[in-house]
């Protein structure tokens, strides 16, 4: 090395050291100002945190309700970081403070996924929407949108802040591109869960009504297009908060909501086991499902008492929870709409570490249960939860009222869901097959990957004696329109000849011989045969080695 080299390194090496000692001299000042700036901002965000202020906080808490970010932390898993975002929106923006603008949004773990939380707080400003409000929602659904994260929204708001409402209501990025986000991300298969834990006023009533599933707190959450003084104002009618759009009218008679909570833990308990089969869905990189999910308990009550709780006649009511109590893993069951069109039982559980959603009968079908159905069977295809069926169906209700009702077009839409959903189907004839009702179940003509009987069950197009009671009629009157008439002996010996063959033709063992089903199985080996057929129809999907098909709508509230 030449001595301009050498002179030249040295002075580089005595720079780099000069540079780092005045670096290190300087360095407790630079500290001490960083130390005041971040002090400022936690101060700054320690004061937005507190909401609305302790008066408000009071308020909210004596009327049984948790603080916006106690719900949070119990939605997530306990071990949870969570990415708060914009804390800081609205600071010293508007006349007097709307911390946080009024909404708390992030990113936490539920089950170890990561989700979006959307959540109102109620002791600002009573949760309604400022221009910002707006703003920060639509950023978050849209970080939620570029990452394929499930939303859960927990709901407490008025709706839009009236005095800025030309801020808020009518432009592109306003408060109606909410509901149109949510209707993309569900087409594309996101998660969309509403928890209705206050006030859902106006056009925020369309967030838990967009929603894929929501959940609403008894004596607290309510949802109306207009509240009880614009309903006063509009037609004179006097109702209250509840009475317009709480819990039980919700879910007992509109459909709007579909799981009804005692309080705000059991609304954040009942979010997490809809997170959990939202997750069921593991997926590979091209797409295809992962089964089992988990290790599997044994039900809690033995299958042999299939045999004691179903009934030897058809026509004698049972409760066919208890049949799915002796079939799923654990007994555990998590129902959906509970409520609502209850003569058809929905909810999601898992057999032998499968997951499915299951429909299982509980008497006739009315729009309401069809409707229910219909709604169920596109959440488990969304997820890729395999569907089984429960049969025990007579059809659906027939009468005046119902025709007027439309019967026909909301059991078409169980039927139509039925037909196109792409994910494994199994059932199970346990009783009666009747009809119609033979088809919104998924009877053979729908392709059902199995579909095994009970060899006390009966299929035909309406039971022996309806047939019966419907024929002979038809002929009395044929015969009368001849002038003929039918004596007593004639009458009964053509009813029964005919009870004879609906019955002969309707056997199990009439279908299975003609390979109608897959084989007549006794009732106390049906989880066993479950647990096969499931492990069948996963293990295709998972060597065809293709992406589910695309979705091209979102989940419609029927």
């Amino acid at each position: 090395m030449n001595k301009r080299a050498s002179l030249l390194l040295f002075s580089f090496r005595y720079s780099t050291l000069a540079s780092n000692f005045r670096s290190n001299k300087e360095s407790n000042a630079n500290a001490q100002v960083m130390k005041e700036i971040i002090g400022n901002l936690k101060g700054k965000v320690e004061e937005i945190a507190k909401g609305g202020g302790e008066k408000a906080i009071k308020r909210h808490e004596e009327r049984g309700k948790w603080f916006v970010r106690d719900r949070i932390q119990k939605l997530l898993d306990p071990t949870s970081p969570f990415l708060e975002l914009s804390q800081l929106a609205a600071f010293q923006v508007y006349d007097s403070p709307v911390p946080a603008a009024g909404l708390v949004t992030g990113v936490g773990l539920v089950h170890g996924r990561k989700v979006m939380v959307i959540a109102n707080d109620a002791t600002t400003k009573g949760g309604t929407f400022f221009p910002l409000t707006v703003k920060k929602y639509l950023r978050a659904q849209s970080i939620a949108e570029q990452c394929k994260l499930p939303c859960v929204y927990l709901v407490d708001s008025g709706g839009a802040y009236l005095p800025l409402q030309a801020e808020v209501f009518p432009d592109k990025d306003h408060f109606g591109r909410i509901f149109y986000n949510q209707a993309r991300m569900s087409a594309q298969g996101i998660p969309q869960i509403a928890v209705v834990m206050g006030s859902c006023t106006a056009g925020g009533a369309y967030v838990p009504a967009m929603a894929d599933e929501t959940v609403i707190v008894k004596n607290q959450g309510t949802i109306f297009l207009g509240g009880p003084p614009l309903v006063k104002a509009a037609t004179g009618e006097v109702v209250t908060a509840e009475e317009l759009g709480g819990a039980d009218l919700h879910c007992k008679k509109s459909g709007v909501a579909d799981h009804y909570a005692y309080n705000d833990l059991h609304a954040l308990s009942l979010t997490r086991k809809i997170l959990y089969s939202c997750f069921a869905k593991e997926s590979t990189e091209l797409g295809t499902i992962s089964y089992p999910l988990k290790t599997f308990e044994e039900p809690l009550y033995p299958t042999s008492q299939l045999l004691d709780i179903v009934p030897a006649d058809l026509k004698t009511q049972y409760d066919v929870k208890e049949v799915i109590a002796r079939i799923v893993d654990a007994s555990h069951f998590t129902e959906f709409k509970q409520y609502y069109g209850t003569s058809i039982i929905t909810g999601f559980a898992s057999i032998y570490g499968f997951p499915v959603g299951i429909l299982a009968n509980q008497g006739v079908l009315f729009r309401e249960s069809a409707l229910k159905a219909a709604h169920f069977i596109e959440l488990c295809d969304y997820r890729g939860i395999p569907l089984l069926f429960l049969q025990n169906i007579t059809g659906f209700m027939v009468g005046k009222s119902y025709e007027e009702g439309g019967i026909a077009k909301d059991g078409a839409k169980m039927v139509n869901a039925v037909a196109n959903a792409k994910v494994p189907k199994i059932t199970i004839l346990m009783g009666g097959s009747f009809g119609a009702g033979n088809y919104g179940m998924c009877g053979r003509a729908y392709e059902p990957n199995f579909l095994f009987s009970w060899p006390n069950s009966r299929i035909s197009v309406m039971g022996g004696e309806q047939a019966a009671s419907v024929l002979t009629q038809i002929q009395k009157e044929a015969l009368e329109k001849s002038g003929k008439t039918w004596n007593p002996d004639e009458e009964k010996a053509f009813r029964s000849s005919l009870v004879e063959k609906y019955e002969r033709e309707g056997s199990p063992y009439y279908a299975s011989a003609r390979i109608w089903d897959d084989g007549v199985i006794a009732p106390q080996d049906t989880r066993k045969v479950l647990g096969l057929t499931l492990s069948i129809v996963t293990n295709g999907r998972r060597m065809a080695q293709e992406k589910p098909a695309p979705f091209s709508y979102g989940i419609f509230r029927m």
